[in-house]
């Protein structure tokens, strides 16, 4: 599950050597440094990250020492003559390439607004990183989310992709921007964005390509995306995704397209919303329920001081910070259960054992928030895991709003 502070410091170290050059760099290394953010960035949607040689490559070709094939180059022999590897470098691996080919695609000036182009977006994105890049899914798929509370969005039946994605660039194509107004523009991007991620015509990958085609999209109708919102908030963008797509009527929810807007209006708009996780939670606690926006009446950026008490600290702050975001999802998964590893495995629908290991269980043991059922015998043959006394209250927490304990 995502921290709901998702600019933690271990996030923020992937951007601090791009920052100076997209305020106040060359303009040709400004655009390179976005470019490498944003890939960057967009690797947190499905919990990876980069490795420091990557990082250290990027400074290298914004800086002009080496080009992007010679960053391709180098990438490809680093990997290819590691003789031990690391349990996390697949994950490593597969975050680099895709970040070097998305820096490749947002350097590029050119742009296929089409259902060929999109797919391929996804090719080239993942082309020698997944076996099916630039292939549609031929099943049906569901994700487990944190903010749904461990239900899924209903993505598009495999079938109908194809026609799908015709059918949304088609109309997207029709539609004149000419003298409508700031919100409906915001809207409408966002509903088109939107209906192309529900889509989900990829296996893996499709918010990394969505985003891609997205900001290649905008960009080709001039406005200006060169900022960090897609590096700094990527989790945010996938999670405003899930909540605009996701309706409940028994448990009272409707789409909520509200959040992506103000996604949009931050980048299109120039506003200051408080871009965090924690807004989007179906059932938030009281004090999660009013996202903030930092921007006056007058387009001015307020002082984000905590001066107001929607802005004051309050008794979750230190709680919910934790530095690794798929702890969250580890405690929504095993909630009141005691389940072994494959069974949280199958709960949040991971395959490879020791990203689960690195990622999930052993932080949240670390972090005192899950204990194992037999831990004077940790290779017990009946091992099993539960929450501790603190993880049982962070997931009280999150779960169950303020004054509702007596609702029922």
């Amino acid at each position: 599950m995502q921290n709901e502070n998702e600019d933690s410091m271990t996030d923020k170290q992937l951007y601090i050597n791009f920052d100076e050059y997209i305020r106040q760099g060359e303009p040709a290394k400004r655009e390179a440094a976005y470019a490498w953010s944003t890939a960057i960035g967009l690797q947190a949607v499905d919990g990876l990250k980069t490795s420091d040689y990557l990082n250290q490559l990027a400074q290298r070709n914004i800086e002009g020492e080496i080009s992007i094939d010679e960053v391709d180059r180098l990438l490809n022999s680093y990997y290819e003559s590691k003789v031990r590897r690391d349990t996390n470098d697949d994950d490593k691996e597969e975050a680099d390439k895709a970040s070097k080919n998305i820096k490749r695609i947002l350097s590029s000036k050119t742009f296929d607004f089409s259902t060929k182009g999109y797919i391929s977006v996804h090719r080239r994105i993942f082309e020698g990183v997944l076996k099916h890049a630039g292939e549609l899914r031929k099943y049906d798929t569901v994700k487990r989310e944190w903010v749904l509370e461990g239900d899924t969005v209903s993505y598009l039946n495999w079938e109908d992709l194809h026609r799908a994605i015709d059918h949304d660039i088609e109309q997207e194509r029709n539609y004149s921007y000419k003298g409508i107004g700031n919100d409906e523009l915001v809207a409408h991007v966002a509903k088109f964005v939107s209906g192309m991620w529900q889509i989900h015509a990829f296996g893996e990958g499709n918010t990394r390509a969505t985003a891609v085609f997205a900001i290649q999209y905008l960009r080709s109708m001039g406005f200006d995306v060169e900022n960090d919102l897609f590096a700094k908030h990527s989790w945010y963008f996938r999670n405003a995704l899930v909540r605009a797509n996701y309706k409940n009527a028994k448990k009272g929810i409707d789409y909520s397209p509200v959040y992506l807007e103000r996604f949009f209006r931050n980048l299109l708009l120039g506003e200051q919303w408080d871009l965090r996780n924690r807004y989007l939670h179906i059932n938030p606690p009281a004090e999660w329920k009013e996202q903030p926006n930092f921007t006056t009446s007058t387009g001015q950026v307020q002082d984000k001081h905590r001066t107001s008490t929607e802005q004051a600290p309050n008794k979750h702050d230190n709680l919910f910070h934790i530095d690794n975001p798929d702890i969250l999802r580890l405690i929504l998964a095993i909630n009141t259960q005691e389940l072994s590893v494959t069974q949280m495995m199958e709960s949040l629908a991971l395959k490879h054992r020791p990203t689960f290991l690195q990622n999930y269980l052993n932080p949240a043991i670390a972090a005192g928030f899950v204990r194992l059922l037999y831990p004077q015998t940790p290779r017990h043959p009946r091992q099993k895991y539960l929450l501790t006394t603190k993880g049982q209250t962070l997931y009280k927490a999150i779960i169950t709003p303020e004054n509702s304990s007596n609702t029922k």
